[in-house]
């Protein structure tokens, strides 16, 4: 019955991770990485190690891909547009490398054979990581906390710094409603147009009206 329910979900994790790669709507590659979450966190839980499966439910399939989620639909990211691969040999290094890693597990699955004799263990029991965190990993985990809050710092100051633009600048992200006259004040548009645009330029173009000059570099 384990054998069963391990080879189902070892076979959920893999195909959820090839989706997430296959798909090129952002959204549902994260839907599918919460279902890798969701299937490693049944493979801890048959490896006796509940509460690295609550962890890998409650801060990965939780938390993070709130996050991730959060910023997607924050970007309103649709689907990618297909490039030209500009380098070529990355198709088949990508094979080349998916190739050995397949046969490196080949490899294990097929020299590690179990062995029962071995005396149970209380690794990945809540007792026993509590104890070793508060302890011998004591001070990695207040080092990791300093780190967390030196990056939220980091991102508040970045996030409110001013003057990066130049007076002269327009940016017009997404869809706006804006007038004629905010654009270029010699503009004979008065009343406001509802612009879909990702640029400057195509606000421009779109207005019928001369791009913004840009300030000479000295």
């Amino acid at each position: 019955m384990l054998v069963l329910l391990f080879i189902l979900f070892g076979g959920l994790a893999i195909g959820c991770a090839v989706n997430v790669v296959a798909q090129r709507n952002p959204l549902y590659c994260a839907i599918s990485l919460i279902g890798v979450f969701v299937s490693l966190a049944s493979l801890y839980l048959m490896l006796a190690a509940p509460f690295i499966a609550a962890v890998q439910i409650i801060v990965y399939a939780g938390a993070i891909m709130v996050l991730v989620v959060f910023v997607i639909m924050l970007l309103n990211v649709e689907q990618d547009e297909r490039r030209q691969i500009r380098v070529g040999f990355l198709v088949p290094a990508a094979v080349v490398l998916a190739g050995l890693l397949i046969g490196e597990v080949a490899f294990f699955l097929w020299s590690v054979s179990p062995n029962p004799t071995l005396p149970p263990s209380d690794i990945g029991l809540t007792s026993s990581i509590g104890t070793n965190l508060f302890t011998t990993y004591l001070l990695p985990f207040e080092i990791t906390s300093i780190l967390l809050l030196m990056a939220i710092v980091g991102a508040m100051t970045l996030a409110h710094r001013t003057g990066v633009l130049t007076p002269n600048a327009r940016v017009i992200p997404g869809a706006q409603v804006l007038a004629a006259s905010e654009i270029d004040p010699s503009s004979s548009h008065e009343f406001p147009t509802t612009l879909a645009t990702g640029s400057t330029t195509e606000a421009a173009r779109i207005l019928e009206i001369s791009s913004p000059r840009t300030p000479d570099r000295e």
